[in-house]
């Protein structure tokens, strides 16, 4: 390529450029000379048509000047030899002008002083008959201007001089015309040529110019491109194969922190070393304990707790579980004494063969364990028999939150946790020298990377939703029916039938949109149904929601005596939060034949 680059140098191009613009110059300087000589002669034909016009008037005017003479022989009154007299003075005047302008010129009449020889000769033949008629022209104006009524006798020698020598002037002014006409022609031709001439050289220029510069020089271009344009798809298909690596990198990368964003912004996320100082806290973390993301090096359960005795027994579950991991709740304070309870995992894994960390994932159940403890307050109060009955359900609450606790920590442990451990692998184990291998990682950490969203999906899918604070119940429903049936398969379809849109208390909501979870996850996990329908109407003063399924129904009234298991639970907690909201349940299946839920709750 340093050849190649070489003949397209300054100076390559400094004798392209003068070859060019002698070429250029040279087919310039042939048209402004060929523009040059063609205008010149047409100046001069211009005055050519008007030489033959007064030429040819010469002819009229002796003609016309004889007659107006001759009939003064028949015109006796003085009035009208005074009118003939005019005349005769005027055409007089006019004839001898053009006679002499034809000879010296004149820019009045447009004519130049440019006769040829022959014409000259002729004019010296012409001028003797010229001067003998203006002369007895001259003669009869003065004895005019003497006396109008002179009589004839005395002006027929003047006139049979004029009727004899005007013939005369005839023959040789028609000779002079045909002579200026004749020479206009040679001048036409001669100009045709001039013009052929041009064509056939300007033709000859290009000819020349084609053969000698411009092929060569195209040959040289050609020959000089094709080299060019030969490296340029080499270096092409390298750099194409190296945007193809770096985009499938820099896919990854975005992926994994599109991954790393979803879990800070939905769950109470950090990873902090075995010993409990923090790497990193997650922005949900960092707001509700009102820790700035950029701070480092804190301990962990300094981070969580003002109180001494809570930081202790947070220090003693992480020091005790470093290896093993945990889950369960946790008692914490803000900075501003705010109580907080975490519902919490604790999930080692090792991100080198010689280092482990810790990964924290918790929920906020402030509010659920301050429900529990009123719960607890109430259970004192009440009698034995509600007692005992709040207390079978509660410990079944208990039961389902630590079953679902330990399904979200498995989930989390064993397949989120599991996952990025082999994603870290797989993005140290990229080496960028082996271009096919490291395409063929980074297909693998895609399909790896696709896994751990969907598992980061399904884990948290059954937190409270930001839909429901932020929008209500309806975008809610919406999502969690569109949600559960990418997860499941199933077709699972919502309606609104009266565009309901209204928002309502936010214990009304949750309450709401945890009875519609139960029944559609009850019908997906226990009714074998193929497809699910929630729809939803309200009038004035009630809200309505139905969910219907195909599936193989039940016999409601055994349900209701079920005390164990999940059906009957489930149930008993669907009837707890309606009663909670003064609504009211209706359940209608029968075996075989599907089941209808139905809700109604004021508004």
């Amino acid at each position: 390529m340093k050849n190649s680059g070489n003949s397209l140098d300054q100076r390559t191009f400094s004798k392209l450029s003068r070859l060019y613009i002698i070429a250029l110059s040279t087919i310039a300087l042939s048209v402004i000379i060929s523009q040059f000589f063609v205008r010149d002669h047409l100046n001069n034909q211009e005055s050519d048509s008007t030489v033959i016009n007064v030429a040819g008037r010469q002819r009229m005017l002796s003609q016309k000047l004889t007659k107006e003479i001759v009939s003064l022989s028949v015109s006796l009154e003085e009035k009208k030899r005074k009118e003939l007299k005019s005349k005769i003075k005027k055409t007089l005047a006019l004839w001898s002008l053009s006679h002499n302008a034809l000879q010296k010129g004149s820019d009045s009449l447009g004519l130049p002083a440019k006769n040829s020889t022959v014409i000259k000769e002729k004019f010296l033949v012409l001028n003797p008959i010229f001067d003998t008629i203006q002369k007895v022209a001259k003669s009869i104006i003065t004895k005019l201007e003497k006396s109008p009524i002179i009589s004839i006798e005395e002006l027929t020698v003047d006139i049979s001089k004029v009727t004899k020598k005007e013939s005369d002037f005839l023959l040789i002014m028609d000779d002079i015309v045909n002579q200026y006409d004749k020479e206009a022609d040679i001048k036409v031709t001669w100009l045709r040529k001039f013009e052929f001439f041009l064509m056939i050289l300007t033709l000859l220029i290009l000819l020349a110019e084609f053969l000698f510069i411009f092929w060569p020089t195209a040959k040289s271009v050609k020959s000089i491109l094709s080299e060019l344009l030969s490296a340029e798809k080499k270096a092409k298909r390298m750099a194409f194969e190296a945007d193809q690596l770096s985009i499938a990198k820099e896919k990854s990368i975005k992926e994994l922190r599109a991954l790393s964003h979803a879990m800070d912004e939905t769950l109470l996320f950090a990873r902090i070393s075995q010993f409990g100082n923090i790497i990193h806290v997650g922005n949900k973390f960092s707001r509700l304990f009102k820790l700035s993301r950029f701070k480092k090096d804190i301990l962990f359960w300094k981070f969580l707790s003002t109180n001494e005795n809570e930081q202790q027994n947070i220090e003693d579950l992480i020091n005790k579980h470093n290896k093993t991991g945990w889950q369960g709740e946790v008692k914490a304070t803000t900075k501003d004494n705010q109580d907080v309870w975490l519902e919490m995992s604790i999930i080692p894994y090792r991100v080198s063969d010689d280092k482990s960390e810790l990964l924290i994932i918790g929920s906020e159940i402030t509010k659920r364990k301050a429900a529990q403890l009123e719960i607890d307050r109430l259970w004192q109060d009440s009698f034995d028999e509600k007692m005992n009955q709040q207390k079978i359900i509660s410990s079944k609450i208990i039961e389902n939150q630590e079953k679902e606790q330990n399904r979200i920590a498995k989930d989390v442990h064993d397949g989120i946790g599991q996952m990025l451990t082999g994603l870290k692998y797989n993005l140290e184990s990229i080496n960028l020298d082996n271009i096919e291998k490291s395409r063929e990682k980074i297909e693998n950490l895609k399909l790896l990377t696709t896994s751990i969203i969907k598992g980061v999906r399904t884990a948290t899918f059954n937190l409270t939703p930001p839909e429901l604070s932020d929008h209500g119940i309806v975008p809610a429903i919406t999502k969690l029916t569109r949600e559960l049936s990418k997860l499941t398969g199933k077709e699972i379809l919502f309606l609104n039938k009266t565009d309901f849109n209204l928002r309502l208390d936010s214990l009304t909501e949750i309450n709401l949109y945890r009875i519609v979870q139960e029944a559609v996850n009850n019908a997906i996990k226990y009714a074998a149904s193929s497809y699910i329908l929630v729809t939803m109407s309200h009038s004035n003063k009630i809200l309505s929601i139905v969910i219907d399924d195909d599936g193989k129904g039940f016999e409601p009234n055994k349900i209701k005596k079920v005390k164990d298991g999940d059906g009957g639970m489930g149930m008993t907690f669907m009837k707890e939060r309606i009663k909670y909201i003064d609504g009211r349940l209706f359940i209608s299946s029968q075996p075989n034949e599907g089941t209808r839920i139905t809700l109604n709750i004021p508004i």
